[in-house]
């Protein structure tokens, strides 16, 4: 078998080894087939498992190989910009449990990593959303009265105590949850394998999907080497659909834009640093649409990250503008010498608010995450894994829709880089109620 170089990241530098499962060959039948192998696919095998069903996982490359493994790791129990209320108003009932799938997200993530006893750097420090301007102050006090209004923990934190919890006075107030944190994320994928294979899942890698079809009562999943064929289907590809079988699912690939996300690490933060910034090790995002986040791995590096308009020598830039980013918010650690720098998908859509789907009879799909992946994600694959094994889809946290393909998502592909430019426009706009 081919060995899979996953990209250059601290993640691939430190997660626990895992040994690549062999490619599907010859013919194979199962309850339950998952196509991807990153956090939705697999923590829908190991529900689907959990509750007695056969399930064989198919991935491309190798298990964490796509955003799964190489985002920054950040556990955060709320979306981007789809705010509580706005799910409720748009899918009545169902929204309003996706509010609570969403709100419980961080807190089913780290219990998966305590009860299946994961080696992921799992810290469930918390999670802020520092305001990057007085105006800002008031849209988070928003966003926190909210949540609390649905029963989630979040709190509001003015801005002497926002100092004191992040160590800088570079922020205005800021969004507290005690729920989030951060993780290892190809460590955590890694570990979410391990859990599915120990509950009976079958996982294949380096064996990507070309097609799939239904014929008569039962799904056929086709690879280069085999075939699969399964009563249900769960496609948990997002933002990586269209890239390694461009035919796979064009409807669904072209229903979001995948835009390039980069990220990178430090060097280890001395302790009598890491002891006066940020004190509490919470997982930091703030309101900046141009966003400013951090947080600090096992080792004490900062992970960090960004973006930069155009695509010319983007490795460097990026680099240099996260560098700059963190010696503005925190003065006494400079400018930063960034020893890992990777980039990844992320499937973003024009209202932020993720997508589900059904595909077919017991089969379901869910697109853009619109960078808050890691908890939501994981949490909607156990919701598909309980849509395929007899649980009523008006019980669940899945408003489904059709898929709404970009008609002209190549072109939108490439100028999505020059939304950066409005996003730093926007970032200067106060919010005035």
């Amino acid at each position: 078998m081919t060995k899979i170089r996953h990209q250059p990241s601290i993640w691939a530098a430190t997660a626990p080894v895992r040994v690549p499962r062999p490619a599907l060959t010859g013919t194979h039948e199962t309850d339950v087939a998952v196509i991807g192998g990153g956090f939705t696919g697999l923590s829908a095998a190991l529900e689907a498992a959990r509750r007695g069903h056969a399930v064989t996982v198919l991935e491309g490359m190798a298990v964490g190989w796509g955003a799964s493994g190489r985002n920054n790791g950040q556990v955060i129990p709320i979306l981007t910009s789809a705010e509580p209320d706005a799910w409720v108003e748009r899918y009545g009932d169902a929204g309003r449990r996706v509010v609570d799938l969403i709100g419980n997200s961080a807190d089913m993530l780290f219990g998966l990593a305590r009860e299946f006893d994961m080696d992921a750097e799992a810290e469930q420090a918390g999670w802020m959303q520092p305001a990057h301007s007085p105006g800002r102050v008031k849209l988070v006090q928003k966003r926190v009265e909210a949540w609390q209004r649905y029963g989630f923990p979040a709190e509001l934190k003015d801005r002497a105590e926002t100092a004191d919890l992040l160590g800088t006075d570079f922020w205005y107030g800021a969004m507290a949850n005690p729920t989030g944190g951060h993780i290892n994320p190809l460590a955590f994928a890694r570990g979410l394998a391990q859990a599915a294979e120990r509950k009976g899942a079958v996982v294949h890698e380096q064996s990507p999907v070309i097609g799939y079809d239904r014929v008569g009562s039962e799904w056929v999943v086709r690879t280069e080497t085999g075939t699969l064929k399964a009563r249900a289907l769960i496609l948990a590809t997002n933002a990586y659909t269209g890239e390694l079988v461009p035919k796979l699912a064009p409807r669904l690939a072209r229903s979001l834009i995948p835009v390039l996300s980069w990220q990178m690490a430090t060097e280890p933060v001395g302790d009598n640093l890491r002891a006066r910034i940020l004190p509490g090790r919470q997982a930091v995002s703030d309101t900046r649409g141009d966003l400013r986040f951090f947080r600090y791995d096992a080792r004490n590096r900062l992970i960090t990250g960004g973006a930069v308009m155009g695509s010319h020598d983007m490795a460097r830039r990026v680099k240099e503008k996260a560098a700059r980013n963190i010696a503005e918010a925190f003065p006494e650690l400079g400018v930063p010498e960034m020893t890992h720098v990777w980039s990844g998908y992320v499937g973003m859509n024009w209202d932020r608010f993720p997508r589900i789907h059904q595909i077919g009879p017991d089969a379901f799909a869910w697109m853009a995450c619109n960078g808050r992946g890691v908890a939501f994600g994981t949490a909607m694959g156990r919701e598909l894994a309980r849509a395929v094994t007899g649980e009523d889809i008006e019980t669940l946290a899945m408003p489904l829709t059709d898929p709404e393909p970009f008609p002209v998502q190549g072109l939108l592909r490439r100028v999505a880089p020059t939304y950066l430019a409005w996003l730093k426009r926007a970032d200067t706009k106060e919010i005035k109620h």
